[in-house]
């Protein structure tokens, strides 16, 4: 048995990094300290003192272990990549550990492109960001290329082209490949695109503007529309960035606000002395960290960009041990400020301010979500006669007359949406469209997995031993017929319940029990089987575009010369399936649009040879 007391006495007086172990074993929380044996023995000294989370995690240590290092700083990494691949539970977690978006201008380029990059390089273009938002820098490219018309491809221009690209021809580059304009020229219109990332937005509006109005005047309203959605991005983009800062400034600004529960540290990113974005991090508040120092050090841990000034709320342990190492990670002197007055304190309190704002309505948003599914889950367990229905999956079949058959399998737990348990399927022993079939081969596929998964004792890495209180099928009485045939042939038995949809593709009602069951619209129930209904559907559509984009998903018709993809879909249209098309004649199959007669020997000859 470990004895906690014996391992105490016998800890260092070093740098270095413990870890925190409960009954089984599991991590649950991971520090560094300068001096192990002090730090250590801190957590088991004056327990009653000691904040209720840090009580809360010592009375799940049943041992601990320790790495010593040779100095803070080693222990300092050590104990970030530690944290990354156990991520333990008392510590605080930046699970996206996300890489955010920049605009790049490659001035080294012969007539530079204005671009998004997530890679921060020193190759001697011009960088701003970063952008929290994807869909502001998308905006803002396509607000740019559109009124400066500067070149998109990544084309060699150092030599004049032959000839110019798809875009010169319909208006959208000014094609300096075939020097329809000269560098200089080119490169006042990069001038003016670097004044507007660097903050003066109204250059860019006012093109805007004058656009829009003379769509209006030539009565294209559709395009003017286009314009004044772009013109609204921008203005909420400028508003943005009203910040108090000196111009050409670069920093980050941190802090948090704790409620009774939960903790939420924000960042705003300050670039050229504007606001160009901010982001925020939820926290459960049973975390025995130091909040900000953990949170600086997960936050920079692999960042393509370190500003050299970061202003911080208050005073952190370790500070200048986490100044040595962001200024080691940039290459430059990088430090931590905790302003006291003026300005700088200003947008600390500001920051706060906004964390505060977002963590109310953040625990608003879960406190109704919570009251939302708490009632969606008892009217459906009443309306169903079911005593428990904790995990629901819900599955359905997309394809285009047959062509590109897929199922999905979208799963909720708790009346929540469970994506890392999504799980799509490629049809394989279905042609046509046979939506029937389809669904069988996908809960045949599914359970008889799980069955073995379960025999194999696999239950850490299986991806189907966990079974649903609740089957949701996207159809009625003969959906559900099959899928119970599944079921059946397996020896499983869990309740299946269709999902029925009225003329207009919404939800109606549930077949269960050999019974159709309405329920009103007003329900809590009625609307979480609607999003259900929704999210397996749109789920399903997704994977049927991606295998379409990517031309995946094979059919018998791929092996006809003359058959290419669009014919296909044609021919799986007019005959609804490969059975159809087996039997017709060649005049019948020239009946199909796009269908010449020498492709309709073909096809007929593919299949009568």
């Amino acid at each position: 048995m470990f004895d906690i007391e014996k391992q105490i006495a016998k800890l260092p007086k070093s740098p270095g990094v413990y870890i925190m172990k409960d009954k089984e074993g599991t991590i649950i929380y991971i520090g560094k300290s300068k001096d192990l044996s002090k730090r250590v023995k801190s957590y088991f000294r004056s327990f009653n003192s000691k904040r209720l989370k840090v009580q809360t995690m010592i009375k799940n240590i049943y041992e601990f272990e320790y790495f010593i290092t040779d100095t803070e700083m080693e222990a300092l990494i050590l104990e970030a990549n530690l944290i990354k691949k156990h991520l333990p539970k008392f510590n605080i977690l930046l699970r996206d550990d996300k890489s955010y978006p920049y605009i790049s201008i490659t001035l080294k380029e012969k007539f530079p492109r204005v671009i998004m990059t997530r890679k921060f390089k020193k190759d001697g273009s011009l960088y701003f960001g970063p952008y929290t938002s994807v869909y502001a820098v998308n905006t803002t490219l396509e607000a740019i290329h559109n009124i400066f018309k500067i070149r998109k491809c990544n084309k060699d221009l150092s030599k004049k082209l032959d000839r110019a690209c798809l875009n010169s021809h319909i208006g959208k580059c000014l094609a300096p490949c075939i020097r329809n304009i000269d560098e200089k020229e080119y490169m006042k219109k990069i001038e003016k695109i670097i004044e507007i990332l660097n903050g003066n937005q109204n250059i860019l509006i006012e093109k805007i503007e004058k656009n829009m109005k003379e769509a209006a005047i030539n009565l294209n309203f559709e395009l003017a529309a286009e314009y004044r959605d772009k013109l609204k991005a921008m203005k909420e983009l400028k508003e943005k960035q009203k910040i108090n800062s000196v111009k050409g400034e670069i920093y980050d600004v941190i802090s948090f606000y704790e409620s009774e529960n939960k903790i939420c540290v924000m960042v705003f990113f300050i670039r050229g002395g504007n606001l160009i974005g901010r982001d925020k991090f939820t926290f459960d508040k049973d975390k025995a960290d130091d909040i900000l120092s953990s949170f600086i050090i997960q936050f920079y841990s692999g960042a393509t960009f370190i500003p050299k000034k970061i202003f911080i709320k208050e005073e952190i342990e370790d500070k200048v041990t986490i100044e040595e190492w962001l200024s080691m990670n940039k290459g430059k002197k990088v430090s931590l400020i905790i302003p006291k007055i003026g300005e700088k304190k200003k947008q600390i309190d500001l920051v706060t301010k906004n964390a505060k704002e977002y963590l109310i309505k953040f625990e608003e948003k879960v406190n109704f979500e919570k009251k939302f599914t708490n009632n969606a889950l008892k009217e459906l367990k009443n309306l169903l006669s079911l005593k428990n229905i904790k995990r629901m999956e819900a599955y359905d079949i997309s394809n285009i007359y047959g062509v590109y058959s897929v199922g999905s399998m979208v799963v909720y737990e708790n009346g929540i949406k469970k994506t890392n348990a999504y799980r799509r399927f490629k049809i394989k022993t279905v042609e046509g469209s046979d939506d029937y079939t389809s669904m069988q081969e996908v809960l045949f596929r599914r359970f008889s997995r799980g069955l073995n998964e379960i025999k194999n004792g696999d239950n850490e890495n299986g991806k189907f031993n966990v079974f649903p209180d609740l089957l949701l099928i996207d159809g009625g009485k003969g959906h559900v017929n099959v899928v119970k045939k599944v079921l059946y042939a397996l020896n499983i038995d869990i309740p299946v319940c269709g999902m029925v949809k009225d003329d207009f593709h919404k939800t109606r009602s549930l077949y269960f029990d050999n019974e159709e069951i309405y329920f009103n619209k007003n329900n809590y129930a009625y609307k979480l089987i609607y999003q259900i209904q929704e999210e397996v559907h749109r789920f399903a559509i997704n994977y049927h575009k991606s295998l379409r984009r990517g031309n995946m998903t094979k059919s018998v018709l791929d092996e006809i010369n003359g058959i290419g993809e669009t014919r296909k879909i044609m021919i799986m249209k007019y005959f609804k399936n490969i059975e159809n098309v087996k039997k017709a004649t060649v005049e019948e199959i020239c009946e199909v649009e796009g269908i010449n007669k020498k492709t309709a020997k073909n096809v007929y000859n593919f299949f009568n040879s």
